[in-house]
């Protein structure tokens, strides 16, 4: 039996623009993405069998009682795209294992990281040798934070970054442009910050619907953002830091804005903003003490929410 553990990163929106629909009925974007060291941790085994015929197994389990272990979970959907396209001829059982830190349906792509985490592993269990380009076009067909995902854990987990060293792709901050699926690695941020998700579940695809109707006043300059984080000028990362799908959520959620006034109230940073569609907002902190004092104020309301910062 092979067997591997990995870390799972979620991300943030640092910008979010929306510039119209394709002709496939897709929005396209336009939106810095970071990693940051929130994670969850995959276990995944792979035991060949071979004397059975009977393909290839796949087994899923979570410590959150609530998540699927189907093929409604993105990481069982992993699995089976790989098994598809790499494991026909093969017979045997994957096993995955998650340990979920990331909230869930929180605009922190934590489901989107766990697909990534699980064709990473099946790459390296399977001996594929697969270089990141096509593990995001294998990633692609999964989701349109998959691929980011998985360049991100290339560039930060300790059990990858040594076989992906030489990669471009490896990064933990990019430029999502298309439907977010194709990405240019960009100088990250260094920031500690503290993240608060409201008890509540919104839909991304009621948000990105409702986005189309709204009055869009103010949009990022992605351009300008990425020479202010290639010279670490605050001042232009604060300015840019703007997710238009905040003019339809916050509208819809009171307590994203809420959540979203207190952090503005404790942060000593201006940057505070929604990530994704929602309704996890985050705010930039000076320090770790900062983050950890924010954070315990903010539990008072949101139980999700905890002190972190980006990976670099």
């Amino acid at each position: 039996m092979k067997q591997i553990d990995l870390k799972a990163f979620a991300k943030i929106n640092l910008t979010l623009d929306v510039c119209g629909i394709l002709d496939n009925g897709f929005h396209e974007v336009s939106m810095i993405l970071q990693q940051i060291l929130l994670c969850d941790d995959v276990h995944v085994e792979w035991k060949e069998n071979a004397v059975s015929h009977q393909g290839i197994k796949i087994m899923l389990s979570t410590n959150r009682y609530y998540l699927p272990v189907d093929e409604r979970n993105l990481a069982y959907k992993a699995a089976m795209l790989m098994t598809e396209k790499y494991g026909q001829n093969m017979n045997g059982t994957i096993t995955i294992y998650i340990r979920k830190r990331i909230p869930v349906a929180a605009g922190l792509a934590g489901g989107s990281s766990n697909g990534a985490a699980v064709i990473h592993a099946l790459n390296r269990l399977w001996d594929l040798k697969l270089n990141l380009q096509e593990l995001c076009e294998t990633g692609a067909a999964l989701g349109s934070d998959v691929p980011f995902c998985i360049m991100g854990q290339a560039a930060a987990d300790e059990s990858l970054k040594s076989f992906y060293a030489n990669d471009p792709l490896a990064c933990h901050c990019a430029l999502a442009t298309g439907t977010g699926t194709t990405l240019k690695p960009v100088t990250g941020l260094r920031s500690h910050l503290v993240l608060s998700k409201p008890a509540i579940s919104v839909s991304t695809a009621e948000v990105y619907r409702g986005i189309d109707s709204e009055i869009i006043p103010e949009r990022p300059d992605n351009k300008e953002m990425i020479a202010g984080l290639c010279s670490n000028n605050q001042k232009v990362i604060h300015k840019n830091m703007i997710n238009v799908l905040e003019n339809f959520t916050l509208k819809r959620y009171p307590v994203i804005v809420y959540t979203k006034n207190k952090m503005q109230q404790l942060c000593s940073c201006d940057g505070v903003l929604m990530s994704g569609s929602g309704p996890t907002v985050y705010g930039l902190c000076q320090d770790i003490r900062e983050s950890k004092e924010i954070c315990r104020r903010m539990l008072e309301d949101n139980k999700e929410s905890f002190w972190t910062r980006t990976t670099w």
